[in-house]
């Protein structure tokens, strides 16, 4: 059986069905031909979060975080690390709480940097608190399978 997933193109936002076992070769958009997978964090406004949560095949691990915020800042290059590890498994993203605060405040996000882990358009784990590299790779990877 070759099940095909939806994955969002990290440019213009179309969505594109993706067999699993060909994640991993390079896909690339069908609507603007860019690569779906580009081994770093796409930054999602609100309403394109909102997109990817409700049509993404693949879990979203996200970044809350602020421009202000000193451990966001610090986590940013650890994220952008974990991008290179668990993409194609996985969508890695940043939502900025001071663009999208309806939204941080929808999702009680409390404290910054959160992680939050989403599968199947609902939250499955979140985590506060600034990671290394190989904390942020290995909290999603035990999470992933809820």
């Amino acid at each position: 059986m070759n099940t095909s997933l939806q994955v969002l193109c990290p440019q213009c936002d179309a969505i594109n069905r993706v067999p699993a076992a060909r994640l991993a070769d390079g896909p690339r958009c069908g609507e603007c031909r860019a690569a779906l997978f580009e081994a770093k964090p796409v930054a999602l406004s609100e309403a394109r979060f909102r997109r990817h949560l409700r049509h993404s095949g693949i879990p979203l691990l996200v970044d809350f975080w602020a421009s202000w915020c000193g451990p966001c800042r610090a986590m940013a290059p650890a994220f952008e690390a974990a991008a290179r590890t668990l993409e194609p498994r996985m969508r890695l993203v940043k939502v900025s709480t001071e663009e999208a605060p309806g939204l941080a405040a929808e999702l009680a996000i409390s404290s910054i940097p959160t992680l939050a882990l989403f599968a199947g358009g609902r939250e499955v784990a979140r985590q506060a608190g600034a990671l290394p590299t190989r904390g942020i790779i290995a909290w999603a990877g035990a999470n992933a399978a809820h």
